[in-house]
Formats: structure tokens, sequence, C-alpha cells
């Protein structure tokens, strides 16, 4: 790539499945708008950040889907969920409703970057009590936190704010609260301390 082309940074990955996996074909392709001395930043979310050229944002974005990468924008929206690595099998662990919950969410524009986490069993391997949206699958229903903090003095385990709501219900609600914090979310307030300002009351209905 030329140097002086002006770049944008994105986030891929390899979508939600049986653990965080890249292919072969993916690794080349992304290579491929990589120079020799680029470096690849991956995230705690499972995403890998790398710079293309402004202009053939829209072309590369493409590419990249058609071997099967995710794609999503950096900075200020939802990130992809983080999830477990589904240990036990698709259905068993609900699968299905954390790539719904991604497809649904993932690139909402919000005021601060807004983190969610999955995971498909009380052991809690996506660690959801310690993102701002957390969804912990409990035997056929989903238990729902919200506000955790996982780093700084004020680290904080997530308010189980809802639970044993259907896939529908955990859509709704969820849908609800990007929505608030959208909507009454301030400039460069972190939801953390959104939720600590606003409280369950004005979160949900």
């Amino acid at each position: 790539m030329e140097s002086d082309v002006k770049k944008i940074k994105i986030a891929v990955n390899g979508g939600i499945g049986f653990g965080a996996k890249l292919n072969s074909k993916q690794l080349i392709t992304i290579s491929k708008y990589m120079n020799e001395d680029d470096e690849l930043e991956l995230t705690t979310f499972q995403q890998l950040y790398i710079e293309i050229p402004e202009v053939r944002k829209d072309e590369i974005i493409d590419e990249f889907k058609s071997v099967g990468l995710s794609c999503y924008p950096v900075g200020n929206f939802v990130k992809s969920l983080r999830t477990c690595n589904f240990c036990k099998g698709e259905e068993r662990e609900g699968m299905p409703v954390a790539k719904e919950l991604n497809r649904r969410f993932a690139g909402k524009a919000v005021p601060v970057t807004l983190k969610m986490a999955y995971t498909g069993c009380p052991i809690g391997c996506g660690e959801p009590m310690l993102s701002d949206i957390g969804i912990m699958k409990f035997k056929e229903h989903y238990n729902l936190y919200v506000g955790g903090k996982a780093k700084g003095k004020d680290a904080e385990v997530g308010f189980l704010l809802k639970e044993n709501l259907t896939p529908k219900e955990l859509y709704d609600t969820v849908d609800e609260i990007i929505a608030a914090y959208s909507q009454m979310g301030k400039k460069r307030e972190t939801f953390f301390k959104f939720w600590k300002r606003v409280g369950k009351d004005q979160l949900i209905s």
C-alpha cells in the first residue's frame, strides 16, 4: 500500500463460532493489505485491527467478507460480541442467540465504545459480568447483566438486570438499553458511568 494514502482502521474477526479462529485463506487476505513491517493489534474482544486505504474501504470489506471475515467499525460503537468457546455444542449453549445478538447490535453508534459479552453456561468463560452488557445462558433462558467493569480501582461485577429471558425478550431489552444509552448518554460518558447516573428505572421500562 502507498504510504501517503489516507487510511482508516477497521476491526475484523472470524465471526462467532467454536472458539476464536482464522483460517489460512483469511490470513492471506488480511496480509495483502499489510506492509512487511506492519503489525496487527489483537484486542481483548477477539478482534484484529487493520488499517486499509479509505478510498478502497467498501471494496476491501467486501473481499474480507467473501472469505468469511466479519468487519466492524472502530471507535464509539458497540463492539462485536465477546463469547465463550461454545464447548458443548451449538444449540445447547445458544450459539444462534449469540450470533443474532452480534448481528443486531455490533457496530451501532454509542457515546463511548460499549462492550457486550456472552457465555453459554454459568461457568462464565465469556466474562459477561465484567462487561457493559453481559448475557449468560441458564438452562433454556438468559440472564442479563449491566454495568460490569473489569479494570481500575472501581472495578465492579455487573448488576443482574433481568433473568429467565426468552431470546425475543433478550433482544428487545438489549435494544432498549442501547437506545437509552445512545439517547441519554453524555458525550464521552462511558456506559459504566451512565449506568451509575441513570439507574435501572431510566434504563428500561
